[in-house]
């Protein structure tokens, strides 16, 4: 006679499944948890790379005798290409996977990152710059990799805390200028790592080869391919919507004015209100730090509210900064001012973003990819437009009136599209 008790046989086997799906749960929590860090640090060294010229094309102006477009030109070159090639580089990370294309382009940005350090013309400076902005695309990257592995519910938050990695740009505004004055001219290891403000690019180079050789002990072994056996046609067709464009608008006022404004501040600070290199560095990084730390904020209240919302929010805190900064006052005013600017940028950085895997779940790298390249394009052109402003005005403040500007067509195009999408809703309804 048999003892088995089927009851009990069916409760152990829905047990056990249970815990293999709870196991499953937590390993896939862990991996993209894994990811998300490391998305997170490497894209905090891209940055750092991608905004170098900032800080170390102020001793360079000196050194081959550049003029306020030439340095401004400089400055914006890399932000040109790596906004550029976001759109083919988020493509085909949805293809081959985050992991691949950020070990790729470690190792590729590295080379003109070194070469920088060997350059004697500005001629041949403006060419490597142009590879330097390779390291632009590691946003790209990242947003198509990190939405990759996240659900839906977190994508807003970890999409924040990856964004993050903007704050790369206040550790070359912080330590590029002191390892510049401690490290003489001579340079290190008998003169193979130059010198001066040639150090800086040299080390940049060592730490993305470091990361490349670290980068496959520390991220999960199999990676995901959102867009593995879709056609190219297939993966473009979202760039034909108008709302992707609207939202590449939107970033350039959250994103593409914050690199313009991370080029533009250090000199600000010099010609304003005459600090040393080291001091504007740091008054600068008082404006990149919310404007990166406070993403995962930005992240966690647009998943509670509403992107739109908080958009909203953002371009308003924008518009009404700059407009109060276009007045000419003390430097500890106008720095608690770009402090504020900072707050509105980095919350608006994450909102922008978190609409695209709402809107977009499958072509996160290609809408996230030419999202970021319309705000990398704005960072582009902007600083060129405050040269301009300057230049055309004799007025520093100058700078703070083409940002009223974007702030105000950026809220009345949100309005616009809030509008009709309400106009839409009524209509469906009737």
């Amino acid at each position: 006679m048999s003892t088995d008790n089927p009851v009990a046989t069916q409760t152990s086997t829905s047990v056990r499944a249970t815990r293999d799906r709870e196991a499953t749960r937590h390993a896939e929590y862990a991996d993209a948890t894994r990811v998300m860090v490391v998305a997170t640090v490497l894209f905090t060294i891209f940055f750092a790379v991608w905004v170098m010229f900032a800080i170390v094309g102020l001793p360079m102006r000196k050194e081959f005798g550049l003029s306020e477009s030439e340095f401004a030109f400089l400055a914006a070159i890399p932000i040109l290409t790596g906004s550029v090639l976001r759109v083919p580089v988020g493509m085909l990370t949805d293809k081959i996977g985050g992991r691949a294309a950020m070990m790729g382009l470690l190792i590729i940005t590295a080379i003109p990152t070194f070469l920088i350090s060997r350059v004697d013309s500005y001629q041949q400076a403006l060419w490597l710059a142009l590879g330097l902005g390779l390291a632009g695309t590691s946003f790209a990257i990242g947003v198509a990799w990190v939405s990759a592995w996240q659900p839906p519910e977190t994508q807003g938050f970890a999409l924040g805390v990856f964004g993050m990695g903007n704050v790369g740009a206040s550790i070359t505004k912080l330590l590029a200028p002191t390892l510049v004055t401690l490290v003489g001219a001579g340079g290190l290891a008998g003169g193979i790592i130059a010198g001066g403000w040639r150090f800086v690019p040299a080390l940049y180079a060592i730490l993305l080869v470091l990361c490349a050789i670290a980068l496959p002990f520390v991220t999960p072994r199999h990676d995901k391919h959102p867009s593995k056996g879709r056609s190219l046609a297939e993966m473009s067709r979202p760039m034909m919507v108008a709302r992707v464009w609207r939202f590449g608008f939107y970033y350039v006022t959250v994103f593409g004015a914050y690199v313009g404004l991370s080029l533009w501040l250090p000199k600000y600070f010099v010609d304003v209100y005459g600090f040393r290199l080291v001091t504007a560095g740091f008054m600068t990084a008082l404006f990149i730090f919310p404007a990166s730390l406070l993403r995962p904020f930005g992240g966690w209240l647009s998943d509670r509210f509403g992107a739109r919302v908080i958009t909203a929010i953002s371009f308003a805190v924008i518009t009404a900064t700059a407009f109060a900064l276009s007045i000419p006052m003390g430097v500890v005013p106008f720095t608690i001012l770009v402090v504020l600017l900072g707050v509105g940028m980095g919350i608006g950085k994450a909102s922008v973003y978190t609409y695209i895997p709402q809107y977009f779940p499958k072509d996160v790298g290609t809408v996230g990819g030419l999202v970021g390249a319309v705000g990398g394009l704005g960072g582009f052109v902007l600083p060129l437009l405050f040269a301009w402003a300057k230049e055309q005005t004799g007025r520093p403040e100058s700078t703070w009136y083409v940002m009223v500007g974007l702030g105000i067509v950026s809220t009345l195009t949100l309005s616009i599209a809030v509008a009709r999408i309400h106009a839409d809703a009524h209509h469906g309804e009737m």
